[in-house]
């Protein structure tokens, strides 16, 4: 019996190996540990932290966490360039003059690139909205900005004022090339193609409006026009949208290096816009000017 039972036991050990190592009729028993995810480093946590709060509207809390940022990574060029940008929207002068310094010394090309946004911020919040077309030559662009279409691919009335606008500039200029840009397709159609359609529909040729069709945003807007305008030797651009957005735009243009030599916007509710924009649209400008820097929301 005792030689039965140690035949038996041995029997039953043999059989468990051979469930862990071959996994044979039977769930696999042994599995290797899953790695355990790596955390971010601090600095990446801190940079995400602090484009989070100023999106929220919390630039003292994004100005904290950069400082906190460039006390353990001194030469961030990312973050030394947006503690100057947001430093300069609180009037922080000393912390935008250090940042400035320093990032100097760093990245001569992005300080200077920041030196260009300041001024860029500064001619989007001097725009004034003006609603009569502007006299304008064959190398500058007139460059209407798209705007939601509805559901069923059709266009919003805001839409509709802005390429009125743009007609009429066209007509006023007429030869000028026409940028209309937008994406964001509805029941299959993007902004610019059914801005492109309303205005040959009104007799301007389509020889002359190049649809861009990808942006989703003025920061897109702005980068892809650019693009365009490059690559067609367009040297200026004279900005056509609501009157609400024209500061904006015009502050991100120039980011994506267009010169902008002129607005035009619509006749109703223009005289709203006339006064200096409010900190709050003003902090707006700040915001999509550092995303037009290809500064990254995350990283």
């Amino acid at each position: 019996m005792q030689l039965w039972s140690r035949v038996r036991r041995l029997g039953l050990v043999i059989g468990a190996l051979a469930v862990i190592t071959t996994g044979v009729g039977a769930t696999q028993v042994l599995v290797a540990p899953a790695p355990a995810s790596a955390k971010p480093a601090p600095s990446v946590t801190l940079y995400n932290s602090a484009q989070s709060k100023f999106s929220n509207g919390n630039v003292a809390g994004g100005l904290g966490d950069l400082a906190a940022l460039v006390r353990i990574a001194p030469n961030d060029s990312q973050a030394l360039a947006l503690q100057a940008i947001w430093a300069d929207y609180a009037y922080d002068f000393p912390t935008k003059a250090a940042a400035l310094a320093r990032l100097n010394t760093v990245s001569p090309a992005t300080a200077r690139g920041v030196g260009g946004v300041f001024g860029a911020i500064g001619a989007g919040i001097a725009t004034v909205p003006n609603p009569l077309p502007g006299i304008i030559g064959p190398r500058t662009a007139i460059v209407a900005l798209g705007y939601g279409l509805l559901p069923n691919g059709t266009m919003r009335p805001e839409l509709v004022e802005r390429l009125t606008k743009t007609w009429v500039q066209a007509l006023i200029a007429p030869s000028s090339p026409v940028i209309v840009t937008g994406g964001a397709p509805q029941n299959g159609v993007t902004e610019a193609a059914a801005m492109k359609r309303w205005l040959v529909g009104r007799g301007i040729p389509a020889s002359r409006i190049v649809a861009e069709t990808r942006a989703g945003s003025t920061v897109a807007n702005a980068l892809n026009s650019a693009a365009i305008m490059k690559s067609r030797g367009w040297g200026n651009a004279i900005i056509v949208s609501s009157a609400n957005h024209l500061r904006r735009a015009v502050a991100d243009f120039i980011v994506a290096g267009v010169p902008v030599v002129g607005t035009t916007t619509q006749f109703n509710g223009w005289t709203s816009e006339i006064l200096p924009p409010t900190r709050d649209a003003q902090r707006g400008i700040y915001l999509d000017v550092t995303r037009t820097f290809r500064l990254p929301a995350g990283r």
